[in-house]
């Protein structure tokens, strides 16, 4: 789910609360190889930072993100080590 706010772009990724302790201990770093992975995809869209969510973690972006920009953090974020690519859904 994508959603637009007034001042900020939003990637709303549903996952386990094990993940998502997973994701946040090394935000930095995944923020990094997403942002590597979008622009050798020639994508205008970077991630500014994660952040916790109830549902998962929220991934806030420069841009309103397309759904090709979804399927590169969608693959990254099921093919990562620490994640288990199982309990996490669709972006």
């Amino acid at each position: 789910m994508t959603m637009k706010g007034p001042s900020r772009k939003q990637i709303i990724t549903p996952m386990s609360n094990d993940n998502n302790i997973s994701v946040m201990k090394n935000s930095v770093a995944h923020m990094v190889i997403i942002n590597k992975l979008l622009r050798n995809a020639k994508s205008e869209v970077s991630v500014n930072y994660i952040c916790s969510d109830s549902t998962g973690i929220s991934i806030v972006t420069n841009k309103v993100a397309l759904q090709s920009d979804l399927q590169i953090i969608d693959q990254y974020m099921k093919s990562s080590e620490e994640i288990n690519g199982l309990q996490v859904d669709e972006p």
